[in-house]
Parts: C-alpha cells; structure tokens; sequence
C-alpha cells in the first residue's frame, strides 16, 4: 500500500509507506497519463520507490485509440515535452522523500524513447533505464546507467533491426545491458488496459524483472 499520492496538472506522484526511497520517474506512451501509467507509480512506490508520472502531452489529455493517439502526439509540442521530462527529473531529485543517489526511470513506447534521451543528456542525475518497446538513435556515449530493455516478438514500432542496433549502440559505449525478448507478444504487451495486446505472463515475468533491476541499481548506487 502507499501512504503519499497527488495529482495535478502536471503530473502524479506517490511515495511508500516508509516515506521515502530511490526515486524513479515513469514516462507514458504516445496514450497520455491513463490510469495504467498511475498504476505503475503506485506499484514501483508498494515495491518501495518514490514514483513521479508526468504529464507529457500537457492539460491530462489521453487518447483510447492509436489514430487518437497518433493525432495528440502530433498536437504535442516536443520541446514542451522535453522540458516536461527535465523539470519532472529535477523535481524528483530534489524531493525530500528521495535520497541524494541518482534515479531510475521506467518508460513505455515514446515514453522509453525520451528515457533513453534523458539518460544521455542528464548522465549525472539517471542510474538506470527500463524501456519497454521503444527506441532511440542517439550518442550514447555521455550516458552512466545501467540499461535494461523489453521488446515484443511481434511489434510494429520497433523492428528487430531497431532493437538489435540500440542494443549494439550501448555495448559499444559500454554500459551495463540487459535485454529481454518476450514470445508471441506485440507492442503494449505490459498494459493491462490494451487487452488486444496484453500478455499477462510476459508482463509479469518484466515487472519482476524491472523491479529488481531498479533495485539492484538505485538502493545501493556504485560510488
């Protein structure tokens, strides 16, 4: 159970029963802040996390559809989402219920692709990044995390070659990898609220994954 949660314009947040803890920043897919991407903050905050869940498109707009979507990410300006990203990271840190380490970030789809662009451009702030199913075609060479990635056997946003060029552009750089790939699964199987798509057993096998990467790199930070 949690103890601490709020909403606003811009974002949610929630904080464990304790009080405090690593923090990790959750970034929604091209769908807005639904209900699911709360949930994730309030289970990354039962497994012990201080869970921050910005509103990336601004205003809680949401989509239900993927030409909805398609057309709210379109209206979404993106420098306006890149500042979202870097001010909701700053407030994280900055909270007094998260200790000084760096933090964690969690993103799905679009919301992986500005997790693995935050991580390179603030390398002093982000320990790790779990991504689900999606990308990013940067330098990686400035980040300092821990990488750890989840992609569908069958997805039509992100292609083997894709996945396999990512992987190979942070082994190159040299950090920390770990890529898992999940049979007979398609984009957004982690959301339990995309029931075409979800796959209950891939998502639980990531989740557990994703909580003990987050801890194995956030609880006890390499100096």
């Amino acid at each position: 159970m949690t103890s601490e949660h709020g909403t606003a314009g811009q974002g949610y947040v929630v904080a464990p029963e304790l009080g405090s803890g690593p923090g990790v920043l959750v970034l929604h897919s091209w769908w807005g802040l639904t209900p699911f991407f709360r949930s994730v903050a309030d289970r990354l905050a039962d497994a012990g996390f201080v869970a921050l869940a910005p509103d990336l498109h601004g205003g809680g707009r949401t989509a239900d559809t993927p030409d909805e979507a398609e057309a709210l990410l379109a209206a979404t300006d993106t420098n306006r989402t890149a500042n979202m990203v870097v001010a909701s990271l700053s407030a994280l840190r900055s909270m007094p219920a998260t200790p000084d380490g760096r933090i964690g970030i969690v993103g799905f789809s679009m919301g992986a692709s500005w997790a693995l662009w935050a991580a390179t451009r603030f390398p002093d702030d982000v320990a790790a990044v779990s991504a689900f199913y999606g990308s990013q075609d940067i330098d990686f060479a400035p980040a300092q995390a821990a990488f750890q990635g989840h992609f569908a056997e069958h997805d039509e946003f992100v292609s083997e070659d894709e996945r396999a060029y990512l992987e190979a552009q942070l082994r190159l750089a040299k950090h920390p990898v770990e890529f898992h790939d999940y049979p007979g699964t398609g984009h957004w199987f982690m959301e339990s609220d995309r029931p075409a798509a979800h796959v209950a057993e891939a998502a639980d096998a990531a989740w557990e994954r994703t909580i003990e990467f987050l801890h194995r790199h956030l609880d006890d930070p390499p100096t």
